[in-house]
């Protein structure tokens, strides 16, 4: 059993209380980097690291961190500091939090660095490179001053060496802003390494790094010994998501590391492929300004995000919060040819990381919206589509009819609402129901159509393509997956339906698998025959887009996500295209379908 500087047995899961949080000077660019001060009660070894997770987080997982520098306080407490640099969601709550908030730690996790020669008169080498420092310096401090030699690389800037007494101290950035200019080839060498009669050899840092160390400190025939980082789970051992590749075998950085001897350690070359898709070449960055924009069956939109119908209602009610121009288009609610009251009951539930939904298409009927709504939505300067709903064919058809006769210039066939207990969903469910709709639709407008699915079918490929042999335009996929909430306080189901839909982020990975699989499916079609795909889905931010076009969509509509933030949309456009610029993609054509394996 392992245990920490005080003797006890650890890993332990406890609390810490912020002391401080703050963007740590030096690094580059600023507020990249963050200095996070715990209070708490576990005292870890040099080399060691936490699993943090905020108290109030919206992520699930906590973050492996390594710890910095440590102090003991009065009352046998700790104060822990962790260098962060701010990459993802979780580090950026990490980055966020304030005095007194709390944080919840699992550790101190992993094995440690530890001097094999106590007793040596020789000196050590300890190196970091970036965020990597953090360990290395933390293990530096626990030695005599003088006994060791440190190196940091930077790209630019230089940050964490407070607590560094070095004999020699040196700091190398790829742009030459503090140092030595260029990357740790430039200043550390096999020669310099023989040349300082090191015991020893420490580092941390990117895995390039690593490996360069690893081969000139063999070649220098000098023991090494790397800290290694890999994604991971649980950070005791069990979830096994944390496997790096060993000449052993695979082994747990977070239990088997994450320090280990450079000797059984593989440094494989970046794969330029993945599941048999080639990664992106790097590209310039764009000059200018990406053209984000997208035609669909022959309409022109600006971008390609487009609010979702039954999210955005007519567009007219989020107006005086964004400027509504700014979207690709805006799907209507959905239009039934009678006017509905929609479902009884509790209509709408959160779920984590989503909401599940039953309205049941309460809608003013097409004449009022033709009449009413319709106008308004034209007004905008975006593209407007009517989603068209019923309940039998004779409704759609009459709808379509009435549509037909309008100036909208798109309408999205709706036969996957399911929370209708006529029509909706069950148009959708085979083959033969969704040819049979399409046709009779098809028959009755010229208008062009895009048939919106739904993910309960069995078929939905071949649903799909049945509706693309009769005329469909282009398919939206996915509307809401059907799920159960129950009330267990009265031991009753919430919906008077029972079942009803889940979307938002939960589902997001299941639609990009459907959404990626439909289009491999249409890629097997003659060109003249292939159709383009509106993803849905979970959509929340600029880069779940970006994952859906990569997947092969041609646009995105976006719909629980305006409900938690009503400037998402907005937000998206504005992420998308900053990501197209600084990636080098002047279109969306770019990258859309780049994980699609080519066909011939």
């Amino acid at each position: 059993m392992f245990k920490d500087c005080q003797g006890k047995e650890y890993p332990v899961y406890t609390k810490g209380n912020v002391a401080y949080c703050k963007a740590l000077e030096g690094a580059k660019p600023d507020g990249s980097v963050f200095l996070l001060s715990l209070i708490t009660d576990a005292l870890p070894k040099p080399g060691q690291f936490f699993m943090l997770h905020p108290e109030r987080s919206n992520v699930i997982l906590g973050r492996p961190i390594s710890v910095f520098h440590t102090e003991v306080k009065e009352n046998n407490q700790v104060e822990i500091h962790f260098l962060i640099l701010v990459k993802g969601k979780g580090t950026q709550e990490l980055c966020s939090l304030q005095k007194d908030d709390k944080v919840n730690l699992l550790g101190p996790c992993g094995n440690c660095f530890e001097l094999k020669n106590p007793s040596s008169p020789k000196k050590v080498l300890i190196v970091g490179g970036g965020i990597g420092v953090a360990p290395v310096a933390g293990f530096a401090e626990s030695l005599k001053a003088k006994s060791y030699d440190f190196y940091a690389s930077f790209k630019s800037g230089s940050y964490g060496l407070d607590h560094i007494d070095a004999d020699k101290l040196v700091i190398t950035t790829d742009d030459g802003s503090v140092g030595i200019k260029g990357m740790l080839p430039a200043a550390l060498t096999k020669e310099n390494l023989i040349k300082g009669n090191y015991e020893a050899v420490y580092a941390c840092g990117p895995a390039p790094m690593l490996a360069y160390v690893k081969s000139i400190a063999e070649e220098a025939s000098i023991p090494c010994f790397l800290s290694m980082e890999s994604r991971m789970a649980c950070g005791v051992g069990v979830c096994l998501g944390c496997t790096i590749e060993t000449t052993e075998g695979k082994k747990r950085c977070c239990k088997d590391g994450p320090v280990f001897d450079s000797r059984i350690l593989k440094f494989e070359k970046p794969a330029d492929s993945v599941a048999g898709i080639k990664v992106q070449p790097r590209r310039e960055a764009l000059q200018g300004e990406a053209d984000l924009s997208v035609e669909i069956a022959g309409v022109k939109f600006k971008n390609p995000v487009i609010a979702c119908s039954g999210t955005f209602g007519f567009g007219t009610e989020y107006s005086s919060i964004f400027d509504i121009n700014k979207l690709g288009g805006i799907a209507s609610k959905g239009l039934t040819l009678e006017a509905r009251q929609g479902n009884n009951g509790i209509r709408v539930w959160e779920t984590p990381s989503g909401l599940m939904n039953s309205i049941g298409l309460q809608n003013p009927g097409i004449e009022h919206f033709i009449k009413n709504e319709l106008p308004q939505m034209m007004a905008f300067d975006t593209v407007t589509i009517a989603n068209l709903s019923g309940s039998t064919m004779e409704t759609y058809v009459e709808g379509a009819k009435l549509l037909d006769k309008t100036q909208v210039p798109m309408i999205e066939l709706n036969i996957s609402c399911p929370n209708v207990k006529a029509g909706g969903a069950a148009w959708g469910m085979t083959c033969n129901a969704a040819a049979e709709i399409v046709k009779a639709v098809r028959g009755v407008t010229k208008k062009p159509l895009i048939v919106k699915l739904t993910p309960q079918s069995l078929e939905l490929n071949k649903v799909a393509l049945a509706c693309i042999e009769q005329g469909a335009d282009g398919i939206s996929l996915c509307n809401s997956f059907q799920g159960i909430a129950v009330d267990i306080e009265r031991g009753v189901p919430v919906f008077e339906n029972l079942k009803a839909g889940v979307g938002g982020p939960a589902i997001r990975p299941i639609a990009v698998r459907l959404v990626y699989e439909l289009v491999e499916a249409i890629n097997q079609l003659p060109e003249e025959k292939r159709v383009p795909v509106m993803a849905i889905g979970g959509i929340a931010t600029w880069e779940d887009a970006v994952e859906f076009i990569m997947a092969g969509a041609s646009a995105v509509q976006v719909g629980t996500a305006t409900f938690a933030n009503p400037l998402a949309m907005i937000e998206i456009v504005q992420g998308l295209a900053a990501f197209m610029k600084r990636k080098g993609y002047s279109k969306l054509s770019d990258f859309r379908g780049c994980i699609q394996k080519k066909t011939n």
